[in-house]
């Protein structure tokens, strides 16, 4: 068995850069910024930020270039990629990124954080007939409906509308049953064993 998980949140460095593959998808690169203090043995406060690569696809990637810029705060989750090529010299480069699943905006008012998530089995050609917008209920998004946050999600799923469960474009836990808007979310949450951390 092997994991390859990322949890990170922080600030972005700067706006996101999408481009478009041939068959159409979109690309999102940014970059995140984390800070991590300590202090010295002279018990001086110490200070390290670390920079983040991350890499987004399809609906994920439009709606980071949408939403994020900036100095934003974001919640990334996904998996670490390193991917190769070479230079005009013909030096072979290396760099690894963090291939987001999950991009959660966070920062201004209480609540207000917008979240999406991404199936890793959605389709990125042209059909989208299985991306859902909306999360569901206990998708495990940071800060997910019981925050009250504003959520946009992108996951496998139908084409239901509106559900008991579905992801609220409100606010959040306030909404009724089945408010909202939510194309697809599942009824139960739907994960594997493999999605328990312990």
């Amino acid at each position: 068995m092997s994991v390859n998980k990322v949890i990170l949140v922080g600030r972005l460095g700067q706006n996101p850069e999408v481009r478009y593959t041939p068959s159409g998808s979109a690309v999102a690169n940014f970059s995140v910024a984390t800070n991590e203090s300590w202090s010295d043995k002279s018990g001086q406060k110490q200070e390290r930020t670390e920079w983040h690569r991350i890499v987004a696809w399809g609906k994920l990637a439009e709606l980071c270039n949408q939403y994020l810029q900036k100095g934003r705060q974001c919640y990334v989750e996904g998996r670490l990629q390193t991917r190769s090529w070479q230079d005009k010299d013909g030096q072979t480069k290396y760099s690894t990124e963090v291939q987001a699943t999950t991009v959660q905006f966070l920062g201004g008012n209480a609540g207000e954080g917008k979240a999406m998530n991404e199936a890793p089995n959605a389709n990125y050609g042209g059909d989208h007939a299985g991306a859902s917008f909306g999360g569901a209920a206990g998708n495990g998004s940071f800060g997910g409906a019981s925050g009250g946050g504003n959520k946009f999600a992108i996951s496998g799923g139908g084409n239901k509308m509106g559900n008991a469960n579905s992801g609220n474009f409100g606010n959040g836990a306030n909404e009724p049953s089945g408010g909202g808007f939510g194309m697809g979310a599942p009824s139960e949450p739907s994960f594997t064993e493999d999605d328990i951390p312990f």
